[in-house]
């Protein structure tokens, strides 16, 4: 079962770290905050980077 990613946006502070590293899989929504856009075939270690790198510490696996 592939794993999912949950974002929680009450942390995301909008650095657009995750979206500049991996565009094809987060994007920054008119608010502010990250989102998951399309993780279908994502590679899973480029995601677990975008995780241990974040700054606010938002990004997850479910």
């Amino acid at each position: 079962m592939a794993r999912e990613i949950f974002i929680d946006t009450a942390e995301c502070t909008g650095c657009e770290l995750c979206a500049d590293r991996l565009p094809e899989v987060f994007e920054i929504t008119r608010e502010g905050f990250s989102r998951v856009h399309n993780d279908s075939g994502a590679d899973t270690r480029r995601i677990q980077d975008v995780i241990d790198n974040c700054p606010a510490e938002c990004i997850h696996w479910k």
